[in-house]
């Protein structure tokens, strides 16, 4: 007959070091986990690209106003009607950041020359689709913009502008 390992059964020193062993072993494993998965964890302040944003009161913008909020890498369009736009600072085509031309009243990327008018809609190519919306929000008359959640849109619509 074969035996049988009792709960009475002495633990020889060579199993207790192993049983030790893999206790460590796994609490190692354990903290090296953690510590990985909180290095991967997103570090957002307040008032950095990828949180959420308070850009000022509505006041702060006057109707056909664009005003380029450099932290937040967008643009606060307040259009004539006084609805409010976020658009991202990067262009469609290749990701180069698109300065807005007050002369020329549209936004001019620096490196293949694409157009946009003052709603992020394509007006010269080869981008492909107009700028991209970050979602806006009014907030007890503050503008608040959401720069974690951008917006891909295929065409300008009415139901994307934000009003007061």
């Amino acid at each position: 007959m074969s035996e049988v390992n009792t709960p009475n059964q002495n633990l020889t020193r060579r199993d207790f070091l192993k049983l030790t062993w893999a206790v460590f072993g796994g609490l190692a494993l354990l903290e090296t986990t953690g510590i990985f998965l909180a290095y991967l964890q997103p570090r957002l302040a307040d008032g950095e690209f990828g949180s959420i944003l308070n850009v000022g009161t509505v006041d702060k913008f006057p109707p056909n106003s664009v005003t380029h909020i450099t932290n937040g890498r967008f643009y606060i369009v307040r259009l004539g009607d006084g609805g409010f736009l976020a658009i991202y600072h990067r262009c469609t085509h290749l990701g180069c950041t698109v300065p807005w031309d007050e002369t020329q009243q549209k936004f001019i990327c620096p490196c293949h020359s694409s157009e946009f008018d003052r709603q992020g809609t394509v007006k010269n190519p080869p981008a492909p689709r107009p700028l991209d919306l970050f979602p806006v929000s009014i907030v007890d008359g503050n503008v608040m913009v959401n720069t974690g959640a951008p917006i891909q849109r295929q065409t300008y619509e009415t139901a994307q502008v934000v009003y007061p």
